[in-house]
């Protein structure tokens, strides 16, 4: 008889060694940047200590500044922070309070 598994991760956010969420397609994106960058050096002649010590100190700065994103922001972090920066700290009206207070004319004609 097979024994089928309940899948238990359903509705749950994607999660690799604790980066959840947007944190983990920076993490694979720009480790893939670092990549091409390391090999359009690499084509273009420059010694290959220096292209893998670009490769590796880049890539450690990447790790590590993705992680602490993760660990101080969250799972939904980036895109409160995102939202709290596109909307207005607080709004402007130019307009002088008294046309606020006085009666609409064509209202009280009717």
């Amino acid at each position: 008889m097979n024994i089928y598994h309940i899948n238990k991760g359903i509705g749950r956010t994607v999660e690799f060694k604790g980066l959840k969420a947007q944190y983990l397609f920076i993490f694979a994106g720009g480790l893939l940047g670092l990549l091409v960058l390391v090999m359009i050096l690499y084509m273009a002649g420059v010694n290959t200590y220096i292209c893998l010590s670009i490769g590796g100190i880049t890539s450690s700065v990447l790790i590590w500044q993705t992680f602490s994103l993760n660990r101080k922001y969250g799972e939904h972090g980036l895109m409160k922070l995102g939202a709290k920066i596109k909307h207005p700290r607080y709004i402007i009206s130019r307009k002088s309070v008294f046309r606020y207070l006085k009666s609409n004319s064509k209202k009280a004609a009717a």
